[in-house]
């Protein structure tokens, strides 16, 4: 007999082994929410409106996403929406399309109690919400299947790669009461039970964050060769954030590393 690569248990064991309180941080002991009413754009590295400008200094200290996701911070949002996401309690699947269309993949093998306690939130783009409004696949439930549509305005960035980071990155600031959540890639479709997947990945092994790593490369430095072959960024930006992660500390990616067996991860988050 082969041993299972995976091996998730049926739902409902996973279910009963969900931990009951969250797990206290060991590192994180006070968040401090910034909010400026007159930015400063003198920062190192640009910024926006929505993350500011802030010097490298202030982004050790804090972060500054302002107040709330829906006043004015760049990243708006309806208010049946923020509504919604507030009623979202236990776990979270969410994924963004922004900037052009990707085919909307419905989550399969989901138990009917997942369906029922799991909160399924896609965010999207005015122009991505009209395109399914126009052809009748978003009604006035802002449904399409289990996903529940969230439509983000005054997008603070021209590149649907960046605005789709506030999501990801800040998903605890916009589904607050969620003690779990699971980001998918907008190309991946969900396969299993998120119950098994937490279960699999995380209370299996009393962790608290599992991050994919990238399909083919395993160190930074050749990936950002290869972002630089195909076009994705301007050369010089690249340049400027390869020489930030040297000055940093890192280095090559070696076996040394191990047990850590990549230095490039990939865009599921847990």
């Amino acid at each position: 007999m082969t041993a299972c690569p995976v091996c998730y248990l049926p739902v409902d064991e996973a279910i009963a082994l969900m931990p009951k309180l969250p797990s206290p941080s060991p590192v994180l002991k006070n968040l401090a929410f910034i909010y400026e009413e007159t930015l400063s754009r003198n920062g190192e590295f640009g910024g926006s409106n929505f993350g500011g400008y802030p010097i490298l200094r202030q982004r050790n200290e804090s972060f500054d996403i302002g107040t709330k996701p829906d006043h004015n911070t760049g990243f708006d949002m309806d208010e049946d929406d923020l509504i919604e996401m507030e009623q979202c309690h236990d776990v979270v699947d969410a994924l963004a399309i922004f900037g052009n269309f990707d085919e909307i993949n419905d989550p399969t093998n989901i138990s009917d109690y997942s369906k029922e306690t799991i909160c399924f939130l896609m965010f999207v783009d005015e122009e991505i919400e009209s395109n399914l409004r126009s052809s009748a696949r978003l009604g006035t439930r802002k449904k399409i299947g289990l996903w529940r549509i969230i439509v983000s305005h005054n997008l603070p960035y021209t590149d649907p790669r960046g605005t789709g980071k506030i999501p990801k990155l800040l998903l605890h600031r916009m589904v607050p009461n969620a003690h779990y959540s699971i980001w998918l890639d907008r190309k991946l479709e969900l396969l299993v039970d998120p119950y098994q997947i937490l279960e699999r990945l995380l209370w299996r092994k009393n962790a608290i964050f599992a991050i994919s790593k990238h399909y083919r490369c395993f160190d930074v430095f050749v990936e950002a060769e290869a972002n630089k072959a195909a076009g994705k960024y301007e050369n010089a930006s690249i340049d400027f954030q390869n020489d930030f992660y040297k000055n940093e500390g890192l280095t090559p990616y070696a076996e040394a590393k191990l047990p850590f067996i990549s230095d490039v991860p990939e865009g599921c988050v847990i």
